[in-house]
């Protein structure tokens, strides 16, 4: 097995195949997938990803004053500008690389609205599986580029670091082998860090890899306590990951009741059901909060069954399962940790203050989100920046270091973490979620500190130990941004 390559990009959603599919083929680049390539929090993207197509001026400043205006100002400008004017041609790009975006019969896109957005720019498809079709298309590509080799269920546990440069990663496959991948350019592109909430929309594996890694290589991160609560998870009484009720839906003028039927979105703000989402989901917690409820319920019934198995057929079908049909039934919600606006800092283009070392997706913070992201700019911020990094790495002299990859010797032991893990969930919804306070995040921290600590000193060779550790460590960056931040911005709120 080949251990020595040009590129190492660890994660195999958007945000690390856009990447490969815009190097070379004289690019040699290894794949790193902690799943199976069919596995991604790209797939569950629904609503789609939003892009101004045209040339004109006021067009693309609305979409960065909505950007700025959803992150609470605090975006970094440079970045949101990036995002915004070099959109048309990365959506070019995933076009030309084969995704299907919805067409009228005109051949036109469609293109829908949601919450914050003034005026339709989401381009989806499938109605609502925009990320289904996105990946759809891109793995096709990948697996028939001959330079691309993919190391399936393995997972990347540190990052290799010589002479103050990043040349490679450790990784452990199924089996807990462990190895070096040694390589002239790294990328970290492992997605989010939901699987540290009780309930998340986010997968399982989902447990901050690459924002973990990054602190134990002291690479810089940021903006770590603005973590994005969707306002509409379906509500199940089944903890876990939580199926999606796209954004789209109130797009398409779906509207928000509590449990007594009656419409309280105007109390809050006056761009109702499409105010962004860090003020939605505040609104639906005291709602739930006053009406003494665990839920709250989506209006769409004005809209026919047509319609609806239309535009919106994964989400008709998923909740058909528990007997709620759209046409005629409420749809019980409830706001559920979704995305992380922070992150690995990175330059435009999508550089680490580590050398060699860059970072795209939900696991980086390019600054375009600010203190809460946009609706349908995380697919967009993955294209873009994942372009930006293709292009600089062309640029680069990717000599292979003269490094020699070791494979280490190990001994597995079946320690269960199963505990640590419910009780690191449990302390992040209780006194980490929506609404926070000093006392509650100081709770927190010293029981997901002492967790931190007891596992940087038991090493355990599998994937359930790093992940585990990866949860301690990631829960614990988000809790000491939120202690540090003491206002309330964005989706950090805090009530002292």
């Amino acid at each position: 097995m080949d251990k020595k390559f040009n590129v190492l990009i660890i994660g195999g959603g958007l945000a690390g195949m856009f990447i490969a599919l815009n190097l070379p083929k004289e690019i040699k680049i290894a794949m790193v997938m902690k799943d199976t390539k069919d596995i991604a929090n790209s797939e569950l993207a629904q609503g789609g990803i939003a892009a101004e197509l045209t040339k004109n001026d006021e067009a693309l400043k609305k979409h960065i004053e909505d950007t700025l205006t959803a992150g609470s100002n605090i975006n970094d400008l440079d970045a949101t500008k990036t995002l915004v004017y070099e959109a048309s041609e990365n959506i070019e790009k995933l076009m030309e690389f084969g995704v299907e975006f919805d067409k009228d019969k005109e051949g036109h896109l469609l293109l829908a609205q949601e919450g914050g957005h003034r005026g339709r720019r989401i381009l989806r498809a499938g109605g609502d599986a925009t990320g289904r079709e996105i990946m759809r298309a891109l793995k096709k590509r990948i697996v028939e580029k001959e330079n691309v080799t993919i190391f399936e269920e393995t997972m990347a546990t540190d990052l290799i670091i010589k002479d103050n440069k990043c040349i490679g990663a450790t990784l452990i496959d199924k089996d807990n082998n462990m190895f070096d991948c040694i390589a002239s350019r790294t990328v970290i592109a492992t997605g989010g860090l939901g699987a540290v909430y009780k309930n998340s929309t986010n997968p399982k594996i989902a447990t901050g890899d690459g924002i973990a890694m990054a602190y134990r290589a002291n690479v810089e991160c940021e903006n770590l306590e603005f973590i994005q609560f969707h306002p509409t998870g379906f509500y199940t009484e089944e903890d876990g990951q939580k199926f999606l009720i796209s954004e789209a839906v109130r797009g398409e003028g779906a509207q928000l009741k509590n449990v007594d039927g009656e419409r309280f979105m105007g109390k809050y703000d006056k761009r109702m059901e499409l105010a962004p989402r860090d003020i939605v989901s505040q609104s639906i917690y005291r709602e739930m909060y006053d009406t003494w409820s665990d839920h709250v319920y989506l209006d769409i019934t004005f809209e026919s069954k047509e319609f609806l198995m239309e535009r919106f057929p994964t989400i008709y079908n998923k909740i058909l399962q528990y007997g709620i049909h759209m046409e005629s039934d409420f749809i019980p919600v409830a706001p559920v940790e979704h995305f992380s606006c922070g992150g690995i800092k990175i330059d435009l283009n999508g550089k680490t203050n580590l050398e060699n070392l860059y970072a795209n997706g939900e696991c980086a913070c390019s600054g375009v989100h600010g203190a809460n992201r946009l609706a349908s700019n995380s697919l967009l911020e993955c294209v873009v920046f994942g372009n930006r990094i293709a292009e600089d790495i062309k640029k680069s002299d990717l000599t292979i270091p003269n490094v020699e990859p070791k494979t280490h010797s190990v001994t597995h032991k079946m320690f269960s973490f199963h505990p640590i893990r419910s009780e690191i969930r449990d302390v992040m919804d209780k006194y980490v979620g929506i609404v926070r306070s000093e006392e509650g995040l100081e709770i927190a921290k010293k029981i997901i500190g002492r967790h931190f600590k007891n596992l940087s000193k038991t090493l355990v060779h599998s994937h359930y130990y790093y992940e585990t550790l990866n949860m301690a460590t990631t829960a614990m960056m988000i809790i000491e941004a939120a202690i540090k931040r003491k206002e309330s911005v964005g989706c950090h709120y805090r009530v002292n």
